[in-house]
């Protein structure tokens, strides 16, 4: 098979979003949304794995706002107005509260709410004769928007033991969206989070095309699939990019040929190279640091991604000339 696969819809807005995902942590998928970053100059960016979030090593952003971020509610009890009734502790049932709380003068001890177990159904203050159970948001984390050399940057840090990561993630995306529109740019480009779950349903729901990020092993393959099932089940065009080929050439071909046969367009290769880290020790994108070696491969990587971005609304995804030579 080809891979062919419709680039975008007609109805696509004029800001494009371009999403580089992984399988999995580590295969490289942060390194080469810095180079893209470099390389395009023309882009909002947002770093939308919010878990681990690691663009701003390579890329420096200067804050220049900040905003925190709740995930959901928490509860709260008021030693002050708690008659040490135990209500509250016999209807949890996530074992948050625990009654070894402040005293009030009247008690030598009350009741407190852990708030690294509580999940904020709000059992507990519902059921308070004394009212004596704040429940409001909790703050989970921040995020920010930047500036970089490389254009506007948007990312968050979400706190420690801090949920709901799929509702940041679409709060970064809307926020690099927003300036994107305001300052005539026409890509965000984002940093998505690796593997399948909620996080990267959020970085790429909507998005124009996906870059899939995979290394030549077995499991890789088997990430990739996962990707692929993903994205295809969101009706997103995917191009698919095999890093570190070098390190296994027969099961790189066999990613691509898989790649093929699920619908998913090679966008190219990777070689390995101590050149990548180096420039990432210097705080640069490799493609800033060196014009040969793996950077010449990143280069003719985001050239078949421009080429795809840049196609017709009812033209294929092909991979330009690379998936053309590999076909």
């Amino acid at each position: 098979m080809s891979g062919l696969v419709a680039i975008r819809r007609a109805d696509a807005p004029a800001v494009k979003e371009l999403a580089v995902i992984s399988g999995k942590g580590g295969t490289g998928k942060t390194s080469l949304t810095a180079s893209f970053a470099a390389l395009c100059q023309s882009a909002a960016l947002a770093d939308c794995d919010v878990d681990a979030a690691d663009l701003h090593l390579v890329l420096a952003p200067r804050v220049v706002r900040r905003e925190p971020f709740s995930g959901g509610n928490r509860a709260r009890i008021r030693a002050g107005h708690c008659t040490a009734c135990g209500k509250c502790e016999e209807l949890c049932r996530f074992d948050a509260i625990y009654f070894d709380g402040a005293g009030n003068g009247v008690l030598e001890r009350t009741f407190r709410v852990d708030p690294a177990v509580c999940e904020g159904c709000g059992v507990c203050a519902w059921f308070c004769a004394e009212g004596a159970i704040e429940f409001g948001p909790a703050v989970n984390g921040e995020w920010f928007i930047s500036e970089t050399r490389c254009g506007p940057m948007v990312h968050a840090r979400l706190g420690v033991g801090g949920e709901n990561s799929g509702k940041l993630v679409s709060t970064v995306r809307a926020g690099a969206r927003r300036i994107a529109e305001e300052r005539g740019l026409d890509l965000v480009l984002i940093d998505g989070s690796p593997g399948i779950g909620c996080p990267v349903i959020a970085s790429i729901t909507g998005a124009s095309l996906v870059l899939a990020v995979t290394e030549p092993t077995l499991s890789g393959l088997h990430d990739l699939e996962r990707v692929a099932q993903l994205t295809r089940h969101f009706g997103i065009p995917t191009m698919v990019c095999v890093n570190k080929w070098d390190l296994n050439a027969e099961v790189c071909e066999r990613i691509e040929a898989r790649a093929r046969e699920m619908g998913l367009a090679p966008a190219g290769r990777v070689r390995y190279g101590s050149e990548i880290t180096e420039a990432q020790i210097r705080g640069k994108a490799v493609v800033e640091y060196r014009r040969d070696g793996c950077a010449s491969d990143i280069r003719a990587v985001w050239a078949n991604i421009e080429a795809a971005l840049e196609a017709p609304a009812s033209g294929p995804l092909q991979g330009s000339a690379y998936a053309n030579s590999r076909a």
